[in-house]
């Protein structure tokens, strides 16, 4: 198991007993949560402030290319990450790789805000309240790194081949933090806010250094380079994938 697998494995662990601690709050404690409204935030001490923090720190950590156990994913926006594939590279290849990715990308994005969408209605309706969004959310929260170290159901959707070529590794806060939109509060508002600000990076890069995005001009990205080994079929798809590499 490499550090990055490991770390991300942990990770997992962390954010399941968390959401553990928020529905023990959520049940027990449910005083805790009003901390979501309004300017609460600055009016008491709750431990959401922690998890608050702690959301932030991921987020900013995103944005700077850090030494740590990041997965290459999430930090190939970054010129340090980046292996020129050398030789001569088709403009035409590399256009028409990131339309197909930004096709599948606009995929998720739909559906995604048809959830979103729904979940709104029915917060508006009364079904859903403020303590449940949030709720909502951290399951999210876990559901992210379910996708990154067990299954993905995106990759079916997009066709990438595992999470060091994703298109929307980093859009990964923006969805957490869609459902409590809805809720009008400092707490949730700068949350979301601030993963609006990730997504606009990684799109913004996305647009201007689009060699970072595929594997034909950036080496790094290929199996043979690959270090995370984060793919839940590593082992099954090395082979294949490490005799693509070689004819490219």
């Amino acid at each position: 198991m490499s550090n990055v697998r490991r770390a991300y494995t942990m990770r997992l662990v962390g954010r399941a007993v968390i959401f553990l601690c928020c529905l023990l709050l959520f049940v027990c404690a449910p005083d805790e949560l009003k901390i979501l409204q309004g300017n609460n935030f600055f009016r008491r001490f709750s431990v959401l402030h922690l998890l608050w923090v702690v959301w932030m720190a991921d987020m900013i950590l995103q944005m700077i290319p850090v030494k740590a156990a990041i997965a290459l994913g999430s930090h190939k926006i970054f010129s340090g990450r980046y292996k020129p594939a050398g030789g001569s590279v088709d403009p035409q290849a590399l256009k028409a790789y990131m339309a197909r990715t930004a096709k599948g990308a606009g995929k998720v994005f739909a559906l995604w805000f048809l959830l979103t969408t729904v979940i709104g209605f029915l917060y508006r309706e009364r079904i859903l309240n403020d303590e449940f969004l949030f709720l909502i959310t951290v399951f999210f929260y876990v559901c992210d790194l379910i996708c990154v170290v067990i299954i993905c159901p995106f990759r079916l959707i997009m066709g990438n081949r595992c999470c060091t070529t994703c298109r929307i590794f980093n859009w990964d806060h923006l969805m957490m933090f869609a459902p409590v939109v809805y809720i009008d509060g400092f707490y949730t508002r700068s949350l979301f806010f601030m993963a609006l600000v990730v997504w606009a990076v990684w799109e913004f890069i996305a647009a201007r250094r689009p060699e970072r995005f595929w594997e034909g001009t950036n080496r790094a990205l290929r199996c043979v380079e690959c270090s995370d080994k984060l793919c839940p079929r590593y082992d099954h798809l090395l082979k294949f994938y490490l005799e693509r590499d070689k004819k490219m």
